[in-house]
């Protein structure tokens, strides 16, 4: 949150000129790696594991296929945003797909309850089966996030809303923030994402948010530099969003 030009970041006050603080790749090994590859949750990620490669043979889920490149494009990335969510969350994940950073953080965090929301049937078919195999707290929903995020029962009723890899940031904002309750969270995976946050931040305003903070992570195995951008919900949603009709994609705020 930004105060006499400061910002949160992790816990930490950071100069306004230092917005942009970064985790390393070794810490996130150090953090999480133990835990996926041999700790009690292990089982689990292994499970998951082959059941997604089961499915992407069928249903093209990921291009991400090898177990070390799914370790830690997949599994680590989705872990490194665990912080932000908070006890006992009710998150919703908006374009849930193969299930990142969802089913991992269920597996790390089971006290998270999620919404997953996926378009494609197929998907949602994987979804449903990762969710009873593994006994994950979670429910799939196959439709469309703008036209669900007007329901009454979907609208801001959420602790959390998080989607990676679905559209740029003002386009997923107006996807993502109509389902978050005012104080709660909106989290976005992104890769490099300085411009984009920047260009963002009329649509959060719109759309009730504030930049909470943008915090850079590195992948193992130069994978590349990574992105959580957080945005608080300070205010309602106006009724207006989202305004359907792909208006999110073709007219970003």
């Amino acid at each position: 949150m930004q105060k006499n030009g400061f910002f949160r970041i992790g816990g930490k006050t950071l100069r306004k000129s230092e917005k942009y603080g970064i985790i390393g790749a070794m810490d996130l090994i150090k953090q999480y790696g133990e835990r996926i590859k041999s700790g009690e949750e292990s089982k689990k990620f292994a499970a998951f594991y082959a059941l997604l490669s089961e499915y992407n043979e069928k249903f093209n889920l990921t291009r991400i296929t090898g177990e070390e490149d799914c370790f830690v494009k997949h599994f680590l990335d989705s872990a490194a945003g665990e912080k932000y969510f908070p006890k006992g969350a009710n998150v919703a994940e908006i374009g849930s797909g193969g299930g990142f950073p969802s089913v991992p953080l269920m597996i790390l965090r089971p006290d998270l309850t999620f919404t997953l929301v996926e378009s494609t049937g197929k998907k949602c078919s994987f979804l449903e089966r990762a969710v009873l195999e593994l006994g994950l707290p979670a429910r799939v929903v196959n439709a469309r996030a703008e036209e669900l995020a007007k329901k009454a029962d979907f609208r801001e009723k959420f602790d959390v809303c998080c989607a990676r890899a679905v559209a740029r940031l003002n386009t997923l904002a107006e996807y993502c923030l109509p389902f978050v309750k005012p104080g709660g969270l909106f989290v976005a995976y992104k890769g490099k994402a300085e411009e984009e946050t920047k260009e963002a931040e009329h649509a959060f305003s719109v759309l009730g948010g504030k930049t909470e903070c943008a915090e850079r992570y590195t992948l193992p195995e130069g994978e590349g530099e990574r992105t959580l951008v957080v945005v608080r919900k300070v205010k309602n949603t106006p009724s207006a969003y989202p305004r359907g009709k792909g208006k999110e994609r073709s007219r970003p705020l």
